[in-house]
């Protein structure tokens, strides 16, 4: 048996739909598992009610979310024998910022699997490509002019369904144990590329339009402490003009090549859709 927490997420719900058609049992965990929309054939167990060694009962591999460690304790006491974290490509040894908030809530997680009797395998992806859906509310009400910071900004983003499939197959397949799988999509793009490529996908002329970033602050982001939107601000910043990271990683680990931003896009054209 396979636990997924963050069932319902975007790299979890991908996963689970994975490890169901490879045929493996997977015990899908959410916190609301009446609303979750799982696919039938996994097990919805609930988070927050109970026991939550219970959650883990009879489990072997766990793929567990940075947000989720507090089950760590109950994962430990089952028994369970290797889980694969959903960390992030903020931490890189040697170029680390250990003040960064993304960064102290992973670490702290990889460090704590470290010192455990657990096997792990820290899975680091980069940029996510559904951090795109923010745009999603603009786009939807009609807008072919999309507001957002840094135009110039580059990534590298990565397809959910590109850290699931690594994912799968780390918790399927044997040595993967003790391994920092560090993930990125196939090619670099800037934030005004991403809202042409959604265009395109979509059919419609849509162009990027820059906002200074502290106006950004209460019309993008009104939901993010503000020390995090501190930090999250200074971080998109540093990406405008500098190459960013490209990894061979999902290719390597699962034989298809990454996606590109315009596939995601591709897949994603619904979501976008009034």
């Amino acid at each position: 048996m396979i636990a997924v927490t963050g069932a319902t997420g975007n790299v979890g719900r991908a996963l689970v739909h994975r490890l169901l058609a490879a045929g493996a049992p997977v015990r899908a965990l959410t916190r609301d598992p009446a609303r979750a929309g799982l696919p039938e054939g996994a097990e919805v167990a609930a988070v927050g009610q109970g026991d939550p060694a219970a959650l883990f009962d009879g489990v072997s591999r766990v793929f567990l979310y940075a947000q989720s460690a507090e089950l760590l304790p109950a994962i430990r006491a089952a028994g369970v024998r290797h889980v694969v974290l959903l960390s992030s490509a903020i931490i890189q040894e040697g170029a680390d910022d250990p003040t960064h908030p993304i960064h102290v809530m992973h670490a702290r997680v990889e460090e704590q699997l470290r010192e455990s009797d657990l096997e792990w395998t820290f899975l680091r992806p980069g940029a996510f490509a559904a951090n795109a859906l923010q745009y999603a509310p603009q786009i939807r009400a009609g807008r072919t002019e999309v507001r957002g910071v840094f135009a110039e900004g580059r990534s590298v983003p990565v397809h959910e369904d590109d850290i699931a499939a690594v994912a799968e197959r780390a918790l399927l397949d044997d040595g993967h144990e003790g391994a920092v799988y560090r993930l990125t999509g196939a090619e670099e793009i800037t934030n005004a590329g991403q809202i042409a490529a959604l265009g395109r996908a979509l059919g419609r002329d849509l162009r990027f339009v820059e906002i200074p970033a502290e106006q950004a602050r209460a019309e993008l982001f009104p939901h993010v402490p503000p020390q995090m939107l501190d930090r999250l601000l200074q971080t998109f910043a540093e990406t405008v003009g500098t190459p960013q990271e490209i990894t061979p990683t999902v290719e390597k680990i699962t034989g298809s090549p990454a996606r590109t931003f315009a596939d995601w896009a591709a897949d994603h054209a619904a979501d976008f859709r009034n």
